[in-house]
């Protein structure tokens, strides 16, 4: 036992001592890992430069061909520094213009930039590759290790590159350039009495700290927009929520009052019935029992959905017989509102009545909080089929130097209105979730004199006498 011990004690000590590492020897890891990772991985795998969106506030504005035009914007950008590259390469050292070693120079400064456009990993090393060509090709310039088109080439690639990609990248490109930079001076320089290696570094590092600097603000407006969205959707999904679970407490009233109804009726059926056979007074006990079991199961729903601080009400749920009491209301609180109703007036399901109150009574309550001084008009249709309820309100008056004769909340002794009776309900949300339920049709938004509309058809089953 002891021998098998310090057996598995020795087999056991270097996966220890892996596992030990000092955390200098883990940074150096990770950071040569994310050198792996950002300049040799793919370094000339094939990323085209996306076009530029055109959902910005200016680029909105312009006309259809400019607009299609500044989608290449990024791709002109780039462009045009290649050719400043490819001048400055051409003229800038220490050759005539018109030689084909100037020529050659200009064209190898301007090939890296255009390609950041397809390759950007890649077009870094292509950039390092042809800075030292362009010097051997440039002896007798006065500038080492760049030549003023290999600068300006090196300049443009580390500043594009870092835009396509992240900082860390960008830390890793001006790395590898002081690196370079400090190899030229101290190994390659050879006659140059002169090095530009501290202009580069300095205005890359410059560059490239602003760029980053654009990245981490980029990056948290994304994440702030994200979240936002998130926010938004959970914000309307808690909304919908809420208002269906006061539509099942408002529903209930109506649906435990019909399903009394049935249980009574039931129960009372065979007394009215002189002699009734057996089968048919098992079958109103039935319907009886069925009724008295769906109340249970309704009253332990409500029990589910009810809030801690729900009270039930103590009046019956309104219908539209009760929508003139909340008009008058209405007016009270400062909002001129008429009512029209059209077609034949009757009795209609107590769920559709309770919806359509519902409806009219959160459209007036919009328009009081978002269009106060302006006047509403209520629409009531009783059509075959259903019921079409359209609340519209006129634009809010333009705002005027006279001052009126008494707030619209005041009466006219001076005293303050009552508060509104208008239910602190969801608003679209609400109605949407109401007229989904019922199978309606709605459409809402603004009118074209500055106004809204709401505008909702709940159809409503006609029932027949004698499937009754």
């Amino acid at each position: 036992m002891t021998e098998t011990t310090h057996t598995r004690s020795r087999a056991a000590t270097p996966a220890a001592g892996a596992r030990t590492r000092s955390p200098e020897y883990r940074l150096a890891q990770d950071a040569l890992s994310g050198l792996r990772q950002d300049l040799f991985h793919d370094a000339f795998a094939y990323r085209p430069l996306p076009r530029r969106h055109t959902d910005g506030p200016f680029v909105r504005r312009l006309p259809g061909r400019l607009r299609r035009a500044a989608e290449h914007l990024p791709h002109a950008v780039v462009g045009a520094v290649a050719l400043i590259a490819c001048l400055a390469g051409a003229v800038g050292g220490g050759l005539p213009g018109g030689d084909v070693p100037a020529l050659l120079s200009g064209l190898m400064c301007a090939l890296p930039v255009l390609a950041t456009l397809i390759r950007p990993v890649g077009a870094f090393w292509l950039s390092l590759a042809v800075t030292p060509v362009v010097a051997i090709l440039n002896r007798s310039g006065g500038d080492w290790p760049w030549m003023p088109g290999a600068f300006v080439c090196h300049l443009a690639v580390l500043v594009v590159v870092a835009l396509r990609t992240r900082p860390r990248t960008a830390a890793w490109m001006w790395v590898l350039t002081a690196a370079y930079a400090f190899l030229s001076d101290i190994v390659f320089s050879g006659a140059y009495y002169y090095t530009n290696s501290g202009p580069m570094m300095v205005t890359s590092a410059f560059a490239l700290l602003v760029v980053s600097l654009w990245h981490v603000r980029h990056t948290a407006q994304q994440e702030v927009t994200a979240q936002q969205t998130v926010t938004a959707h959970e914000r309307s999904r808690r909304t919908a929520l809420e208002e269906r679970t006061t539509i099942a407490r408002e529903l209930h009233d109506v649906v435990a009052h019909h399903m009394s109804v049935v249980a009574i009726q039931a129960e009372a059926a065979p007394y009215r019935v002189e002699n009734p056979p057996p089968e048919l007074e098992r079958a109103f006990a039935t319907i009886r029992e069925n009724a008295v079991a769906a109340l249970t199961e309704l009253r332990r729903i409500l029990g589910v959905v009810r809030a801690e601080d729900y009270e039930a009400p103590d009046s019956p749920q309104p219908t539209l017989a009760d929508l003139d009491a909340l008009l008058v209301n209405v007016r009270d609180a400062g909002l001129d509102v008429e009512k029209v109703v059209t077609g034949a007036v009757r009795e209609l399901p107590q769920g559709v009545e309770l919806s359509a109150y519902r409806i009219v009574q959160e459209a007036l309550s919009n328009s009081l909080r978002h269009a106060p001084g302006a006047s509403a008009r209520v629409e009531i249709g009783y059509v075959l089929g259903g019921l079409g309820v359209r609340v519209v309100n006129g634009p809010m008056p333009r705002p005027t130097l006279v001052k009126p004769a008494r707030h619209p909340a005041t009466t006219p002794e001076g005293g303050l209105r009552p508060p509104s009776p208008l239910g602190a309900g969801h608003g679209i949300t609400g109605m949407r979730e109401r007229v989904t339920m019922l199978n309606g049709e709605m459409t809402a938004g603004p009118t074209d004199d500055g106004g809204y509309e709401i505008a909702v058809f709940l159809p409503v089953t006609a029932v027949n006498e004698g499937d009754a």
